[in-house]
C-alpha cells in the first residue's frame, strides 16, 4: 500500500518524479501552510499537516531514484515466485524505526532479473512516505565514477562522501559490481564505516553475489580464474565484516522478471 494518499509518481527527465494531486483547500491553514498551535499553553505557528505530502514529494524526489522504477512498489511485486522474499523484505519494513542509528540494513541478493532492485525502489518509497525520513539511491558503479571524477577535480572527502554518510537511508544498488580494486573496497569501507559511527542510519543494497559459497561450485569457478561467487570475496575480509555486522540478508528468489516478461 501507499502510506500517503495524494501524490502520483511518474517519469521524467530519467529519474521517478514524485507530484502532489491537487486537493481541497485545508480547512486549518486555508492553503497558507501553517497554522496556530497550542504547545504546553503557548500558542504557537507551526507548520500545518496538510503539508505532509507536499514535504515528503520533496524528500522522494531528492532522492534520485531511477525513471525506469518510478512505479515500483512492494505491492506491486510478483509474490507467487518469490513468497519468501516478499516475506523477509516487509518483515524489514514492519519493524524500522526511524532515526534509530543502530537500525539494521537490508541486503537482497540472488541471480539477476529476481526483482532487487524494484523491491529496493519500493521500499526506500515506502519508507520515504511512511516515515518521511531523507534517502539516497545510487547504482554502485555510477557512484564510483562519480566520487574518481571528483578526486580528480581536488574535492575534499567530506564533500564527495559526506551526502552518503549523512543521509538517514541509503541505498546501493549492485553492491560489488566492479573489478574489486583496493579503490573500490577502500571508498565502500569509507562509507560504511562512517555511517556505523556516526550513526547515521541502514543502508539498504541489491547484489548478485551470495554471502557464502553454494555447497558445490560449477567448474573454473574460482578466484584462480578471475571469477568471484561470493560477496566476502568480491568486497574483501575487512568490509564484509563490517556489512555482516550490521545487516540482514535476503535472498531473491524465483524465475528470471526480465526473461518470463520477453516477447515469444
Amino acid at each position: 500500500m501507499d502510506w500517503l494518499e495524494g501524490y502520483t509518481v511518474e517519469e521524467h527527465e530519467g529519474l521517478a518524479f514524485a507530484k502532489v494531486i491537487p486537493g481541497p483547500v485545508c480547512p486549518f491553514c486555508h492553503g497558507d501552510g501553517r497554522r496556530a498551535v497550542d504547545r504546553d499553553g503557548v500558542m504557537r505557528v507551526a507548520r500545518c499537516r496538510c503539508q505532509m505530502v507536499p514535504d515528503r514529494v520533496k524528500i522522494y524526489n531528492a532522492a534520485g531514484v531511477p525513471a525506469r522504477h518510478a512505479r515500483n512498489t512492494v505491492d506491486s511485486f510478483d509474490p507467487k515466485p518469490a513468497r519468501v522474499t516478499l516475506s523477509g523484505v516487509r518483515s524489514w519494513l514492519d519493524t524500522f524505526e526511524p532515526n534509530r542509528g543502530d537500525q539494521a540494513g537490508l541486503i537482497l541478493y540472488g541471480l539477476p532479473g529476481r526483482g532487487k532492485t524494484h523491491l529496493a525502489c519500493a521500499m526506500l518509497r515506502e519508507i520515504v512516505f511512511r516515515h518521511g525520513i531523507a534517502a539516497r539511491f545510487v547504482e554502485f558503479t555510477h557512484l564510483l565514477a562519480s566520487i574518481r571524477e571528483g578526486y580528480d577535480r581536488n574535492e575534499s572527502e567530506a564533500k564527495l562522501l559526506g551526502p552518503l554518510v549523512r543521509v538517514p537511508l541509503l541505498v546501493i544498488d549492485e553492491l560489488g559490481k566492479g573489478r574489486g580494486t583496493e579503490f573500490e573496497r577502500k571508498t565502500l569501507d569509507d562509507i560504511i564505516s562512517r555511517r556505523y559511527n556516526s550513526r547515521s542510519g541502514p543502508i539498504i543494497a541489491t547484489t548478485n553475489f551470495p554471502p557464502r559459497a553454494p555447497k558445490t561450485r560449477q567448474e573454473g569457478d574460482s578466484l584462480a580464474t578471475g571469477v568471484v561467487t561470493t560477496l566476502p570475496e568480491v568486497l574483501g575480509e575487512r568490509v564484509w565484516s563490517r556489512v555482516v555486522e550490521g545487516h540482514k540478508f535476503v535472498e531473491a528468489v524465483g524465475d528470471d522478471f526480465r526473461a518470463v516478461k520477453k516477447p515469444a
